[in-house]
């Protein structure tokens, strides 16, 4: 019980700190529980879906969250998400682990690179480029609608679907990543925003995985109980720090744990 609450908690920090941290619980179940991914995937996808809802109602509150946005982004994965389930009963879990592995490692170098870069650009005096795919209305702080702009808040919402479906996790890591890249949203509205679609992607895809036979344990249940525990911490954390503090030492720790999963479940199968 106690790894479960410490582990949870861990997560749902994480979660609420950066809005991409749920993808942790994937190999938090896997390493620290001793789950498989097909065990994981529901139980991940819970926990990170409940806690998301917590920190979505927060940044409401405080306004941060852009909903148009949201639901747009939840549509879209909303659409492809049973895309993402189909292909996970039909790939070996060795191959869908290995899959994430490498993408955790992707994701964590892309989210350094751009907190370094904004590091460097702030040190030389240089601002962001004038333009984005989304940009901000500087009348009311909302995105100004276009084509460009639709299409790409659809596209990381389709890609963050599939990404539930398929590996049980919310999608936020690739959600905040990608807003930061496409808009000049700052990084704590990010944050809000990637709960909030993190929420909707993740009950449609719940309801999908239990009716596909997904099996929640006692032990899971105690899990799910702390991570949301831990989003309230980290929610009421978060403006104490840096958007840059919180990328790059989010980056830190995804890089790890991808090493950790790759050293535990892809290196004993390459040597054999």
């Amino acid at each position: 019980m106690i790894t479960e609450i410490l582990l949870g908690t861990g997560v749902g920090l994480a979660l609420g700190l950066t809005g991409s941290g749920g993808v942790l619980a994937v190999p938090a179940l896997m390493l620290g529980l001793g789950f498989t991914l097909p065990e994981a995937m529901p139980v991940s996808l819970i926990s990170v879906g409940i806690s998301a809802l917590l920190g979505s109602i927060d940044g409401l509150r405080q306004g941060l969250v852009r909903y148009r946005a949201a639901i747009v982004m939840a549509i879209s994965g909303t659409l492809i998400a049973p895309l993402g389930i189909a292909a996970s009963h039909v790939l070996p879990a060795d191959i869908l682990t290995s899959i994430f592995s490498i993408l955790l490692l992707m994701v964590a170098i892309k989210m350094a690179r751009q907190a370094l870069q904004h590091y460097r650009d702030q040190q030389s005096g240089v601002g962001h480029p004038l333009e984005f795919n989304c940009m901000l209305r500087p009348d009311t702080g909302r995105f100004e609608w276009n084509p460009k702009c639709f299409f790409t808040l659809s596209s990381i919402g389709g890609l963050s679907g599939f990404s539930s479906g398929l590996l049980g996790v919310g999608g936020g890591f690739l959600i905040v990543p990608g807003i930061r890249q496409f808009s000049n949203l700052n990084m704590h509205s990010i944050v809000a925003t990637s709960l909030a679609v993190i929420t909707l992607i993740s009950t449609g895809t719940v309801i999908a995985a239990l009716f596909h036979g997904a099996q929640i344990t006692p032990q899971a249940w105690w899990f799910i109980g702390a991570t949301c525990v831990g989003m309230v911490a980290g929610r009421k954390s978060a403006p104490l720090l840096s958007g840059q503090l919180l990328t790059l030492g989010f980056a830190l720790l995804t890089s790890v744990v991808s090493m950790a999963l790759l050293y535990k479940y892809m290196l004993p199968n390459f040597w054999s």
